[in-house]
């Protein structure tokens, strides 16, 4: 648990509703007593989370170990205000429910988020049920409680399950058991602070034209011992394939990270910190 951002007061934005896997990610970097600020979009999120009068900050998917990344939240993060201060890589755990009495024979429609349903094919094709995609798995839950369904099932995480006193009715129909998601912790530039024991710093930077830049950029990053644990292109608008490249940088320390990044200068057209933080692997599930 981590107290960059106190769980009284303003809460933090989050992308979906309450018991989305959004609001597990802030609890398990916050704390229980986090609160969230539910938003339809990552746009929303990013907007809430730079306004002081609104949230504390703001928590935000950023790729997933199955789907790959999600490009879209790369480009909210750049030319967003905010600082990545944290990270958390929670595993995605779908869950069928429903509401208490209900037994599996009741079932005949399961509604969720269409990427969850998708997740859990190989389980639902067993069954004759309709399947309903809807925007969220929480909100999904929240509707069979609200209606009192009988007949309707959710697929949506354990935090659902509990904030709308849903019963698990079978556990884990997710079809790849090995699912992560990986959240950033966002908070305004202003009101970052240096983390002690930081290990991981994510940047973006620009090659110049020298043919072999990104290459060398590379290499001179390897040579300073550190790790370089993602690599994504962005085109950049209004270019003729014209690239930037995000990378996160795992390290022992923060003189190796000066160092690379005084190096690679000479070979960049511009470099851009988007945080230096606490590597989140090492998180309990």
């Amino acid at each position: 648990m981590y107290s960059l951002l106190s769980a009284q007061g303003q809460g933090v934005s989050i992308q979906g509703y309450e018991g989305s896997f959004h609001q597990m990610a802030a609890r398990q970097f916050f704390g229980t007593d986090v609160e969230v600020i539910p938003c339809a979009t990552f746009r929303e999120v990013v907007k809430i989370a730079a306004n002081k009068k609104e949230s504390r900050g703001g928590v935000m998917a950023i790729e997933n170990s199955i789907a790959g990344s999600i490009l879209p939240n790369y480009t909210l993060l750049q030319k967003s205000s905010l600082k990545i201060v944290g990270e958390v890589y929670l595993p995605i755990k779908q869950h069928l429910l429903v509401n208490p009495g209900v037994k599996l024979e009741d079932i005949k429609e399961v509604h969720s988020h269409h990427m969850a349903i998708q997740q859990c094919m190989e389980y639902l094709d067993k069954y004759n049920w309709k399947l309903v995609e809807t925007d969220d798995t929480a909100l999904s839950a929240k509707h069979i409680q609200q209606h009192k369904s009988k007949h309707i099932a959710g697929i949506a995480g354990k935090l659902a399950a509990e904030l709308y006193n849903l019963n698990i009715i079978v556990p884990n129909i997710h079809t790849q058991k090995s699912n992560y998601t990986r959240f950033l912790i966002l908070q305004r530039s202003a009101d970052s602070k240096p983390i002690e024991g930081a290990n991981k710093a994510t940047i973006n930077f620009i090659t110049n034209h020298a043919k072999g830049a990104l290459a060398k950029v590379l290499t001179l990053i390897a040579g300073n011992g550190i790790n370089l644990s993602k690599l994504q292109s962005m085109p950049i608008a209004g270019t003729n394939f014209t690239y930037s490249f995000h990378a996160d940088l795992e390290f022992e320390n923060k003189s190796q990270l000066d160092s690379a990044l005084s190096d690679i200068e000479k070979l960049t057209e511009a470099i851009n910190i988007f945080g230096i933080y606490k590597n989140g692997n090492n998180q309990p599930s």
